[in-house]
């Protein structure tokens, strides 16, 4: 009888290892269907659409969580919790009795307008994936420098002191030129989190709702021009079923804080649902950081279409930024007068 056991075991599992018979642990299971991203008319994957990619999932990781890269189900839920709360708090602030500035918000504005989303994505403790402490890395002396410069120019701004000589002093995003979050690379702001892709033969057209402006890229295996441009020069190609746009030659930095013209930046796009697409983008710029860094940005699929931004040149608050800043010196230079 145990002889029989044993032969009988034995040709079982000759039969399993020649596929003819499943294991007893998968048997009445079905193997799930991988899924297949759907192709345009050329043969390449359809990546059109308009893709949503709001998130509170910062991009640096907070320095406490150190290298977790993912929080629990209810680590996430707290996080999501405690953070929508310090978004949305109400500009009047009853304990101090003034004005309560929300993180990145502008003061005229309420919730209303803002369209930041309010969950992680995927449970990311942040965009950047690399390094892992999902942090940038770290300034070359020269970045040091810039950022510098910069931080002192920001808090001048707060204090009412904006460097405002012409219109050209102020930031390109306010000077609606390009976009606080459309890139590139993209990367979640306050509002505005949507782009549209939409695909011919030979190209892929990038069109971000923020400043409504739209990156033409070819896929012809052209050469990079040498003209500088404010969102850079563009190439495309496909590896596998990833489209990675190539982009050099920017006029200035990009929406990065701490960019620079010498960015060099590589976007891949990859489908991973019928409603999900994986942006990741990496950027190198050795005048600025000591390393390249990578951050992953999951973007979901919506039927609401892209609407148009009426943000241009010379709106409405740059009369005021430089009027300002003319009655400020008139202010100083009377003050200077009366003291002698």
């Amino acid at each position: 009888m145990r002889a029989h056991l044993l032969a009988s075991a034995n040709a079982v599992a000759v039969a399993i290892a020649a596929g003819l018979l499943m294991p007893l642990s998968a048997a009445g299971q079905t193997a799930p269907t991988p899924w297949t991203a759907p192709r345009t008319a050329d043969g390449q994957p359809d990546l059109q659409g308009v893709w949503d990619y709001r998130t509170i999932t910062p991009l640096e990781r907070p320095r406490e969580l150190g290298t977790k890269a993912f929080f629990t189900p209810e680590e996430a839920q707290a996080y999501e919790k405690d953070e929508n709360r310090r978004q949305n708090r109400d500009l009047i602030d009853p304990e101090v009795g003034g004005l309560n500035y929300p993180a990145g918000g502008v003061i005229p504005y309420n919730e209303f307008w803002y369209d930041r989303g309010d969950k992680l994505a995927q449970l990311r403790t942040s965009l950047i994936v690399d390094p892992p402490d999902g942090r940038l890395p770290a300034w070359t002396p020269e970045g040091q420098k810039v950022a510098d410069r910069r931080a002192v120019e920001r808090r001048d701004d707060q204090l009412g002191r904006p460097k405002a000589d012409t219109w050209e002093d102020r930031p390109l995003q306010e000077r609606c030129i390009v976009g606080l979050n459309a890139g590139p690379p993209m990367t979640p702001g306050a509002y505005n989190n949507n782009v549209q892709l939409v695909q011919t033969p030979g190209y892929v057209v990038i069109l971000n709702e923020m400043v409504h402006s739209a990156r033409i890229v070819p896929l012809d295996g052209r050469p990079h021009g040498t003209i500088r441009q404010w969102k850079g020069d563009s190439r495309g190609h496909w590896e596998g079923d990833t489209l990675v746009v190539d982009t050099i030659n920017f006029k200035s930095g990009t929406n990065l804080p701490g960019s620079s013209a010498s960015t060099h930046l590589i976007e891949r796009f990859t489908r991973t649902g019928p409603n999900s697409l994986q942006y990741e983008f990496t950027v190198d710029d050795p005048t600025m950081w000591t390393r390249s860094w990578t951050a992953v940005v999951p973007m979901a699929k919506t039927d609401i279409p892209i609407y148009e931004y009426a943000c241009h040149e010379a709106n409405y608050a740059m009369a005021g930024t430089l009027g300002g800043a003319r009655e400020a010196e008139k202010a100083a230079a009377d003050a200077k007068t009366a003291s002698k």
